[in-house]
């Protein structure tokens, strides 16, 4: 599914989010605060877009992606990061070899996002951060009813006059719809053994950046 969409993924979810996208991505790098030198994991960086900031800075930027069609645009696009074919819940890295693991939007789509949280917990340094980008619920209940309105009726007409793929967007409305509040997942962040779980909310509650870190010595 995510192969097919590959080509007109970016221009796509810049359409869909109404030009949020970039912005939230913006916030996430600054909520990771690496430094030039230190490796930082991007998991679910399907065409590498959230992972060009990293590279820019002189970090050390791993875009690592289930996806081959993706990772494909990516590297062709850019051929200076990266790019690595990887399960979520299964990691080809080493234990403790990452300043920090980041993942924009990509979480909800894996089929065990615990295992995935522990496994960025194995590959993390002690001490190094965990930030996650995901979409959430919107903190005010109008909103809220909004912006579910939004989902389900506005957002599958407005992919199939632009996306390749426009089974994938109903697909993505469904699971945003599926999947926990802030509280709930900054629950699950911490019963897979990260410390220090905190969370921010964006554009109402649409979208929330959790962070955490790992237990041991401080890597960032």
């Amino acid at each position: 599914m995510f192969d097919d969409v590959a080509p007109k993924y970016d221009v796509v979810n810049d359409v869909l989010s109404l030009g949020q996208t970039r912005r939230w991505r913006r916030l996430v790098v600054d909520a990771v605060g690496a430094r030039p030198g230190q490796r930082v994991l991007d998991l679910a960086a399907g065409t590498g877009t959230s992972s060009e900031p990293y590279a820019d800075a002189g970090i050390n930027v791993v875009a690592c992606d289930f996806s081959l069609g993706m990772l494909k645009v990516g590297k062709r696009r850019r051929p200076d990061i990266d790019f690595v074919a990887g399960d979520a819940t299964n990691l080809p890295f080493e234990d403790n070899s990452f300043d920090a693991s980041t993942i924009s939007f990509g979480l909800r789509n894996v089929n065990e996002p615990k295992k995935a949280l522990s496994e960025m917990l194995r590959v993390t340094k002690p001490g190094g951060r965990l930030v996650i980008a995901e979409f959430s619920s919107p903190t005010v209940p109008v909103w809220r009813t909004m912006y579910t309105e939004y989902l389900m009726r506005a957002l599958p007409p407005i992919a199939r006059k632009v996306a390749s793929n426009p089974d994938a967007y109903v697909y993505l409305a469904e699971s945003i719809r599926a999947w926990p509040n802030q509280d709930g997942l900054a629950a699950w962040i911490s019963e897979t053994g990260w410390e220090d779980v905190a969370y921010r909310n964006l554009t109402g509650g649409i979208v929330a950046i959790h962070r955490a870190v790992k237990p041991g010595r401080t890597a960032i």
